[in-house]
C-alpha cells in the first residue's frame, strides 16, 4: 500500500526540496495543483498513547517530535519518549494546561514546531484553535478550520449531511443550554431522547432519558459534564433509535479533492456510551448496506471539501437502515483497528498529506484498498468493573503486559511505578489483536488480556474477558443494548493479587512492626526446620496397584478414617472397642501448642509435618487439629481461615480422623449461640473433612452437652461425649465430684446415644490410683463403650496416670510428640509408645518414627520463641492438685500475669484461683467456667482482696463481665447450684436465665447476615458466613485484613512474624507449582508527601516497591482520616476525586439512598448516596477538595 520511497531518500527529499507555493482553488476548496512542504517537526498538542502513537509515527518518518505536558505529568511516559517536551499552563488544574492555546502556540514558536497533531480529546475538534495554529504560520494536521468548526457544530453537521442526502436522526436545530429548552423538545418530539455534548464527543456528556420527571437532573449533569470535559456545557439533542448499531466509517482525503475510505468500524460494545471494544470490519454487516454506508461518507467529506483523517458515524438498525449522527474531526482511538485491516498507517498518513501530498501519490485510490481479515481494539481502562466501574488511581505497583503474534499494544503508563491520577481518562492501554477470522482475533485477544498482571490499581480486563467469551460477540451478533442486556458479564472471577498483598504485609511488618502482638521480647529463630521425608513405594506392585486406578503411590496406608466414611459411625467405635492394644490420640496439632504457644502454630508449619504423619501414624484413634481456642485464634492473631486450615490438612492426611473441640451449645465460642448456629457449624465441620467431636460443657451442664451431641450426631460426625474431670475420686473426702456423680453423668451421656465416651482431665488432676477407680467404674458400667482419656501433664504424673487409665480398661489416651509434650501440654507419645513395647497393649507405633516427628517440632517450636510457655514456666508443678488450674489456662495466667506487671506475684494468683474456685462454688474448671475463675483470681490480686472481702463487700464492687454472666446463668448451671450469698449480692436485681442459656434464643437468619456482609466483601464464603455467626467483630476483621494481604498463611513463620532483614532472599510457594522468589532490597529513610515509606524487593528476578504508611509518623503529620470501613455509621470516599458539591449539611436527617456528595474524577461525575438512614453528625470535607478512596467524608449517626 506504501510508496517504496527508503528512509534516507525521504530525508534527503524533506531537505532539497523548494517550497513553492502554487494556490489554484476549486468551488469545494480544493486545490487542484497542491504545493509539497515536508514537516521537519510535530508538535503533539495531547498527551498519553495517542502522544506517543504520533511521536513513533514522526520517528518513522524522520521528524522531530516535540511533546507538552502538565505539572502534574511531570513523571508521565509520553514527554520521555518525544525529543523535546515543555510545560504548559503551569499553575493551572490539570485539563486546562492542555486546553491552553496561546501557551502551546508560545511553544510552537520558540522552538521551530512546524506542524501541530491535535490527537483526539482536549483541543482535536476545537476550530479556534486550528486556526490559531495557522494563524501563527504552523500547519494543522487535521481538517481545515472551517471543516472542524462545521463537523463540530452538531447542527451545521446535520445540515450538510442533508445536503449531502445522508440519513439523519430528527434532533434539534441548533445547541440547547437550559434545561427548559430540553424539557421543551421532549415534550414536542416525545421519548425516549439522547443528550449529546454540543461541543465534544468520546461519550463525555451523554445521557439517554426515557422518563419525563429525569429530564431536567440528566440535562444538569450531561451539560456539567461536558462543560468539565471541553470547556461548554451546551447540548445537543436527538430522537434515539432503539437497538441501533454504531458503526463508523474511517475517511481519509487530500488537498486535492481525493477522498477514500479505508471501510468500517463497529462500535457498538459500549457501556454508557463510552466505547469498550471494537471491530473491523463490522460483523454480519450486509455487503449492500456496508457499501451505501461507505458511498454516503465519502459522498458528504467530499460536499464539505474534507482533508485529513476523519470519521462518520452512523447508527444502523436492524432493517439495514442508517442514521447519520456526526462527524468525528480527527483521529479515533479506534483508528488503530483500521490499521491492522488495511496496512495504512493513518497517522503517517495525516502527516504526509498535511505535507501536500495526494493520495494517488501514497498508493491509496480505492480499488487498492482491501480489508484483510478481522481486527479487536480493546480499550483496558483504570476502573473497577466490580464496583460500577468507577475510576481507581494510584501507583502501578506491577504491570506486565501482554504480546505476541498478532497483538499490538498502545499505552502511555504501562510500566511499574507509573501514577495514575484521577484528573485525565481513565484509557491506560490499547490492546489490538489481528488474524483471518474473528473467533481467532478474540482468542489471540483473550490469551494476550489473561497474560496482563496489573497490580496497584482496579482495570477492566475481567470485563473485557467476559464480553470475548459471549457467544454473542463471538458471533459478531451485536447492537448498543449488548452489555445491557447481558448481565453475566458483570459477574467476574475474583482477582486474587497474591504476590502484591503479601509484599504490602512484609512492608508492613518492616515499617509497622509485627502484625500479631508478641508476647515476649524473643525473636523466632533463623532455621529451616527439616521435615523428614515421605516414604514413596515405587515397587512393581505398587505401580500396579496405581496403573490399575486404585491407591497411588503417593497415598498413604489406609487408617479408622476409611471404615468410619465406609460403615459409619457406629461401626467406628465398635471397632475401636474391639482392638486389644492401646490407641492414641496425638494433640500436637491443638492442645499441645495451645499450652505451650499461646496456640499460635500456624498452617504453613502444621502442613508441613501432615504427610509425614499421614504415612507413619495411620493408625491413630486420631489427629486432635481443630475446635476450641484453635479457631478463633486462627482468625485473629495468625489472619488465616480456620476453615481452610482444616480443609488443606485434609488433604494432606486422608486417612487418619481428625478430632475437635465442641463446646456443647458453645461450638467454638465463649458464650451461647442460637441452637441453628450450632447445627450448622457441625454440618459445615462434617463436610469441611471433620470426623470426631469431642462435645464438653463447661459446666457439665448436661442440656448444653446433649444439644452438642445431638448437632454433631446429625451432622454425620462420631459423637464423643466428654465429662470434665476436677476433684479427686480417690479422696473420699472431696465429694461433690465423687465417684457416683461420674458414673450417673456417664450414664446420662450413653443414654443420649455418645459413640464414645471421653474423661476430659482439662487441669492432669486424675492421678493414678483416681484413674484406675474411674475407669474400672464406668467400664464395668458400659463394657461396649470405647473410652478416650484426655489430660494434661501439669504435675508430670501424666505418663504414669495414663498407664493406668489403659490397665483398667481405656481404649484411647491423649499423647503429644516428645518435644510438644510435658508441662502444661500432654504426656509424651515416645514414653507412653516405650513403657508399653512387648506388652498386650502395644500401640505397634515405632518409636524411630516418633523421634524423627519430635525432631521436626524440636525445631519449629523455636520460630515461635516469643510465645514460648519456657519464658516463664520452666518445669511442670505438683500444685496444681491445689489451684485446679487448666494446662493451657496455666500458661496463659502466667503470661497475662507477667504481662500486666503481676510477674512476681504469679504465687499470689495461684492462690487467688483456688479461692475464686470455692468462691465460686468450687465449679468445674474448662473453657469458658476457667475463664470466669481466671478474671476473678487476677481482679481479687490486683484489687489486694481476699475471699472474706470479696463476699463482704460483694455488693459495691465492680466484678468483671464473665463473673456477673456466669452468675447470670450465661453458661449453664453449675453442679450444685449457684453459689450464695455471693450471687444475690453480686447481681442484686439484675436479670438471670433459666434453663439452658441458648434455648431461648431466637434463630440466627443466616441469609441475612450473609446479604449484610456482602454489601462490605462481596466475595464471602458460607465458612466465613458461619465465622461470623461466632465471631462477629473478629471475622469482620479478619476478611478486611485477608482482603489487604493476602495469604499471609503461606509464608514463613520468621518472615510473618517479625519480616525479613534486608538483603535476605527467600520464597513462598502460594500455591502447588507456584512459588515466589523473594529479596527485600531497601527501605526508604523519607517519608512521602502522605506518610508513606516506600519498600523496595526484587520478585522472581524483577524489582517491586509497595508504599507503606508509617503509623508513628503520620502522627505528626495532618493527613486527611480514612473511613474505617467496619464502621457504617463513616461514610468513605468510594473512589478519589474532587469535591465539587455537597448537598447536606449537619445535623441533616438523611433517608437510606440519598445524594449527599458529587465527585468529580477522570471527567466523570459520580454521586455518593447515604448507606443508611440517620442524622449527619460530623462533614470532614469542603467543596473543591481533593480525596483519596476510603477518605472519610462525613459521619451518619
Amino acid at each position: 500500500m506504501f510508496i517504496p520511497v527508503a528512509q534516507s531518500a525521504f530525508r534527503a527529499l524533506r531537505q532539497s526540496t523548494p517550497r513553492v507555493r502554487i494556490f489554484l482553488i476549486n468551488k469545494n476548496a480544493y486545490s487542484s495543483q497542491v504545493e509539497y512542504k515536508p514537516i521537519r517537526s510535530v508538535l503533539v498538542a495531547n498527551r498519553g498513547e495517542i502522544a506517543i502513537r504520533v511521536f513513533r509515527a514522526c520517528t518513522e518518518l524522520g521528524i522531530k517530535s516535540v511533546a507538552i505536558y502538565s505539572e502534574q505529568d511531570k513523571m508521565h511516559m509520553h514527554r520521555q519518549k518525544a525529543d523535546e517536551s515543555y510545560i504548559v499552563g503551569k499553575g493551572l488544574p490539570p485539563v486546562e494546561a492542555y486546553l491552553n492555546i496561546p501557551e502551546i502556540i508560545r511553544v510552537c514558536k520558540e522552538n521551530d514546531v512546524d506542524a501541530v497533531h491535535p490527537g483526539y480529546g482536549f483541543l482535536s475538534e476545537r476550530s479556534d484553535f486550528a486556526q490559531a495554529v495557522i494563524d501563527a504560520g504552523i500547519r494543522f494536521i487535521g481538517p481545515s478550520p472551517k471543516v472542524v468548526q462545521q463537523m463540530g457544530d452538531k447542527v451545521a453537521a446535520r445540515v450538510a449531511a442533508i445536503e449531502a442526502g445522508v440519513p439523519i436522526v430528527p434532533g434539534t436545530d441548533g445547541p440547547v443550554t437550559t434545561k427548559e429548552e430540553a424539557v421543551e423538545f421532549c415534550k414536542k418530539h416525545g421519548l425516549p431522547v439522547i443528550f449529546k455534548a454540543a461541543f465534544g464527543g468520546g461519550g463525555r456528556g451523554m445521557r439517554v432519558v426515557r422518563k419525563m420527571d429525569e429530564v431536567e437532573e440528566m440535562f444538569q449533569r450531561a451539560s456539567s459534564e461536558a462543560k468539565a470535559a471541553f470547556g461548554n456545557g451546551a447540548m445537543f439533542i436527538e430522537k434515539f433509535i432503539e437497538r441501533p448499531r454504531h458503526i463508523e466509517v474511517q475517511l481519509l482525503g487530500d488537498k486535492a479533492g481525493n477522498v477514500v475510505h479505508l471501510f468500517e468500524r463497529d462500535c457498538s460494545v459500549q457501556r454508557r456510551h463510552q466505547k469498550v471494544v471494537e471491530i473491523a470490519p463490522a460483523p454480519r454487516l450486509p455487503e449492500e448496506t456496508r457499501n451505501k454506508m461507505t458511498e454516503a461518507a465519502v459522498r458528504l467529506a467530499r460536499h464539505v471539501g474534507y482533508e485529513n483523517a476523519g470519521t462518520v458515524e452512523f447508527l444502523c438498525d436492524e432493517k439495514g437502515n442508517f442514521y447519520f449522527i456526526e462527524v468525528n474531526a480527527r483521529l479515533q482511538v479506534e483508528h488503530t483497528v483500521t490499521e491492522e485491516i488495511t496496512g495504512i498507517d493513518l497517522v503517517q498518513s495525516q502527516i504526509r498529506v498535511a505535507e501536500g501530498m495526494t493520495l494517488p501519490e501514497l498508493g491509496y485510490t480505492q480499488d487498492k484498498i482491501q480489508p484483510r481479515g478481522y481486527a479487536i481494539q480493546c480499550r483496558v481502562t483504570t476502573e473497577d468493573p466490580a464496583n460500577d466501574f468507577q475510576p481507581s488511581t494510584g501507583r502501578l505497583e506491577v504491570f506486565r503486559s501482554g504480546e505476541g503474534m498478532g497483538i499490538r499494544v498502545d499505552s502511555a503508563s504501562g510500566f511499574a511505578g507509573a501514577i495514575i491520577s484521577p484528573y485525565y481518562d481513565s484509557l491506560l492501554v490499547k490492546i489490538i489483536s489481528h488474524a483471518s477470522d474473528l473467533q481467532s482475533s478474540a482468542a489471540k485477544m483473550n490469551r494476550a488480556l489473561r497474560e496482563f498482571r496489573i497490580r496497584g490499581v482496579k482495570t477492566n480486563i475481567p470485563f473485557l474477558l467476559n464480553v470475548l467469551e459471549n457467544q454473542k460477540f463471538l458471533h459478531g451478533v451485536l447492537d448498543t443494548y449488548f452489555i445491557d442486556e447481558h448481565p453475566q458479564l458483570f459477574k467476574f472471577r475474583v482477582s486474587q493479587n497474591r504476590a502484591q498483598k503479601l509484599l504490602n504485609y512484609i512492608g508492613e511488618v518492616l515499617v509497622n512492626g509485627p502484625q500479631t502482638p508478641l508476647a515476649t521480647n524473643l525473636k523466632p529463630a533463623e532455621i529451616s526446620p527439616h521435615v523428614p521425608e515421605v516414604p514413596l513405594d515405587l515397587s512393581p506392585e505398587a505401580i500396579s496397584r496405581e496403573e490399575r486406578g486404585e491407591a497411588k503411590v503417593t497415598e498413604p496406608p489406609k487408617g479408622l478414617r476409611h471404615i468410619l466414611k465406609s460403615e459409619g459411625p457406629e461401626a467406628f467405635a465398635k471397632e475401636v472397642r474391639s482392638r486389644k492394644n492401646l490407641m492414641l490420640m496425638d494433640t500436637s496439632f491443638r492442645d499441645a501448642h495451645q499450652s505451650l504457644l499461646a496456640t499460635r502454630v500456624r498452617s504453613h508449619d502444621l502442613l508441613k509435618i501432615s504427610p509425614y504423619v499421614a504415612h507413619k501414624f495411620n493408625n491413630l484413634y486420631s489427629l486432635e487439629n481443630w475446635g476450641g481456642a484453635t479457631f478463633d485464634v486462627a482468625l485473629r492473631f495468625l489472619h488465616e481461615c480456620p476453615w481452610e486450615r482444616l480443609e488443606e490438612m485434609r488433604k494432606h492426611i486422608p486417612n487418619i480422623p481428625f478430632q475437635m473441640l465442641l463446646r456443647g451449645a458453645n461450638a467454638v465460642g465463649y458464650t451461647s449461640y442460637p441452637d441453628n448456629v450450632v447445627y450448622k457449624f457441625c454440618d459445615l465441620a462434617v463436610k469441611t473433612g471433620m470426623d470426631i467431636f469431642r462435645v464438653f460443657d463447661s459446666l457439665n451442664y448436661l442440656p448444653n452437652l446433649i444439644l452438642g451431641m445431638e448437632a454433631a450426631g446429625k451432622a454425620g460426625g462420631v459423637v464423643e461425649a466428654a465429662i470434665s474431670y476436677t476433684g479427686d475420686v480417690s479422696d473420699p473426702t472431696r465429694t461433690k465430684y465423687d465417684l457416683n456423680y461420674y458414673t450417673n453423668l456417664a450414664d446420662e451421656l450413653v443414654k443420649a446415644g455418645t459413640h464414645v465416651l471421653c474423661i476430659k482431665d482439662m487441669a492432669g488432676l486424675l492421678k493414678p490410683q483416681a484413674a484406675k477407680l474411674l475407669i474400672t467404674a464406668i467400664r464395668d458400667k458400659h463394657p461396649d463403650i470405647p473410652i478416650h482419656i484426655h489430660t494434661h501433664d501439669t504435675s508430670g504424673a501424666g505418663v504414669a496416670s495414663m498407664l493406668a487409665c489403659a490397665e483398667a480398661g481405656a481404649d484411647v489416651v491423649d499423647t503429644a510428640v516428645d518435644s510438644m509434650s510435658g508441662m502444661t501440654s500432654q504426656p509424651s507419645m515416645g514414653a507412653v509408645v516405650a513403657s508399653l513395647q512387648g506388652t498386650p497393649l502395644d500401640t505397634q507405633f515405632d518409636l524411630r518414627d516418633v523421634s524423627e516427628y519430635s525432631a521436626y517440632w524440636e525445631q519449629t517450636r523455636t520460630l515461635y520463641a516469643p510465645f514460648e510457655c519456657t519464658t516463664t514456666m520452666k518445669s511442670g508443678n505438683a500444685d496444681v492438685y491445689l489451684n485446679e488450674i487448666p494446662g493451657g489456662q496455666y500458661t496463659n495466667l502466667q503470661f497475662q500475669a507477667f504481662s500486666l506487671g503481676l510477674g512476681d506475684f504469679f504465687e499470689d494468683v495461684k492462690k487467688a484461683y483456688r479461692e475464686a474456685n470455692l468462691l465460686l462454688g468450687d465449679i468445674i474448671k474448662v473453657t469458658p467456667s476457667s475463664k470466669v475463675v481466671g478474671d476473678l483470681a487476677q481482679f481479687m490480686v490486683q484489687n489486694k482482696l481476699n475471699a472474706d472481702q470479696v463476699l463482704e463487700r460483694a455488693e459495691e464492687l465492680s466484678f468483671p463481665k464473665s463473673v456477673v454472666e456466669f452468675l447470670q446463668g450465661s453458661i449453664g448451671i453449675p453442679h450444685g447450684g449457684f453459689p450464695e450469698p455471693l450471687r444475690s449480692r453480686v447481681l442484686k436485681d439484675m436479670p438471670r436465665v433459666e434453663g439452658r442459656p441458648g434455648a431461648n434464643l431466637p434463630s440466627l437468619d443466616f441469609d441475612k447476615l450473609k446479604n449484610d456482609l456482602k454489601e462490605s466483601h462481596p466475595h464471602i464464603s458460607d465458612r466465613d458466613v458461619m465465622s461470623a455467626a461466632l465471631y462477629p467483630a473478629v471475622t469482620e476483621d479478619f476478611m478486611y485484613f485477608r482482603e489487604n494481604y493476602g495469604p499471609v498463611d503461606k509464608l514463613d513463620t520468621r518472615i510473618f512474624l517479625t519480616g525479613p532483614k534486608v538483603g535476605e532472599e527467600f520464597e513462598v510457594t502460594i500455591e502447588r507449582g507456584k512459588t515466589l522468589s523473594l529479596k527485600t532490597l531497601a527501605m526508604a529513610e523519607d517519608l512521602t508527601a502522605n506518610g508513606e515509606r516506600e519498600v523496595f524487593f526484587e520478585m522472581n528476578g524483577q524489582l517491586r516497591s509497595v508504599l507503606i504508611r508509617d503509623k508513628e509518623a503520620v502522627k505528626e503529620l495532618h493527613i486527611h482520616p480514612k473511613a474505617n470501613k467496619s464502621n457504617k455509621n463513616e461514610v468513605g470516599a468510594p473512589m478519589p476525586g474532587t469535591v465539587i458539591d455537597i448537598r447536606v449539611k449537619e445535623g441533616d436527617t438523611v433517608e437510606k439512598g440519598q445524594p449527599l456528595v458529587v465527585l468529580s474524577a477522570m471527567k466523570m461525575e459520580m454521586i455518593v448516596q447515604a448507606p443508611k438512614a440517620g442524622v449527619v453528625k460530623k462533614l470532614e470535607i469542603i467543596n473543591g477538595m481533593k480525596l483519596e478512596g476510603d477518605d472519610l467524608i462525613m459521619h451518619i449517626e
